[in-house]
């Protein structure tokens, strides 16, 4: 699981060098839509009360599913939640078991991390598949971005789901075969704040000619 996440945050990267860094991008490729989503998407930790509608979600896992995979094995299960009362109830657990936690955040709304929708994909349990799993989250990441809605990608929610008994009605809703296994969340929908770009590190590319 921590690897999967690590290959995600990775890319997430990589395909993020920002303009605060020394790398100048020609102005041909200053108006490509597909760079300028990729450079614009930030991770996204406050939403609006509204929903994502059905038809946008459809379109980001369309996006999500058409990342390569190996051998084209297509080694994901993913499943989507609009169901609001699963969220809120959930939430219920988790806010019993980190009251202060939830004390201090005066905006807690719910668990991930207020979202209104979440996409959680899966993974074979006996491992494999993360890279190929991590491919189709950065599509669905920026498929989301080019919609106007904003994305975080969570595995804090998924340590607390799988390891805490009182969560297993959402798992189980979830319907996940048995030899796959939760392996992180994306948090989605219209973006409450506009973070500001940190710094990338564009010292660790080298092009070798």
């Amino acid at each position: 699981m921590k690897r999967t996440f690590l290959c995600l945050m990775a890319m997430t990267g990589m395909l993020t060098l920002s303009a605060q860094s020394s790398v100048t991008i020609g102005s041909d490729v200053d108006t490509n839509e597909v760079i300028s989503t990729i450079m614009a998407r930030r991770s996204v930790r406050k939403y609006l009360d509204k929903p994502v509608e059905h038809e946008k979600l459809e379109a980001v896992v369309r996006c999500g599913i058409n990342a390569p995979s190996g051998m084209n094995r297509q080694p994901w299960i993913i499943r989507v939640v609009e169901d609001q009362k699963l969220i809120a109830d959930v939430t219920e657990v988790y806010k019993n078991e980190n009251a202060e936690q939830v004390r201090r955040d005066k905006d807690f709304k719910n668990m991930f991390r207020n979202a209104p929708n979440l996409i959680c994909v899966c993974t074979p349990a006996g491992g494999g598949g993360e890279l190929d799993a991590g491919l189709l989250g950065e599509n669905m990441m920026l498929a989301a971005q080019s919609l106007g809605l904003g994305t975080c990608c969570l595995q804090g929610p998924v340590r607390f789901l799988v390891a805490n008994e009182k969560c297993k009605f959402f798992l189980d809703r979830l319907d996940i075969p048995a030899d796959y296994r939760l392996n992180y969340i994306i948090a989605i929908g219209y973006p409450d704040e506009q973070p500001e770009a940190r710094p990338r590190d564009a010292a660790k590319v080298k092009f070798i000619k």
